[in-house]
């Protein structure tokens, strides 16, 4: 039985629908944590820090050190929650790739994961992002491809054209 859902894509891509459509389909109930859970319980001064996370005004993000830190011991308590009974769906951006997604697995280790990558047109995305308001214009294109090289995915789904609930619908398929 699939115990932990792993959503991968870039900023605007839908992945925060897709998520929202899953727990609205999937049989039991579902936990939603993402990259933007972390982000927002860190301290603010982390989101102004070399240390912490930075949003260039370009789009790019850097992270540090005590991110790094935070986000190791992140990833172990999401994967001791599954462990615990809890599925879960997580909603991240890979912005190392194969590197991130190896962290992952590391840490997930014998757990039934399946993985997802949310893909969407760079010009899509960045008319989404622009239409949010909420993000650094560029984060969406910047993003969009960078997140998926190296990746292994179980399923790859495209909101390019595609709703939320016909992706989650897809994914939810492959969920045993």
């Amino acid at each position: 039985m699939t115990e932990v859902i792993v959503l991968n894509g870039g900023s605007s891509s839908g992945k925060s629908g897709i998520v929202r459509c899953l727990q609205a389909v999937l049989p039991d109930p579902w936990l939603a944590l993402g990259t933007d859970t972390l982000v927002e319980a860190m301290p603010a001064s982390m989101q102004a820090s070399d240390a912490g996370i930075e949003f260039a005004p370009d789009g790019q993000v850097i992270v540090g050190p005590e991110f790094r830190t935070l986000e190791a011991a992140w990833i172990e308590g999401v994967a001791a929650m599954a462990r615990a009974g809890a599925r879960v769906i997580v909603d991240e951006v890979f912005l190392g790739g194969a590197d991130s997604q190896k962290r992952w697995q590391k840490a997930l280790g014998e757990l039934r994961v399946l993985w997802v990558g949310v893909r969407c047109d760079s010009a899509v995305a960045a008319g989404r992002e622009v239409a949010r308001g909420d993000r650094v214009i560029g984060m969406a294109a910047s993003q969009a491809d960078v997140v998926h090289r190296g990746m292994v995915y179980d399923l790859e789904v495209d909101t390019t054209h595609a709703e939320s609930m016909e992706c989650a619908r897809i994914i939810a398929a492959h969920v045993s």
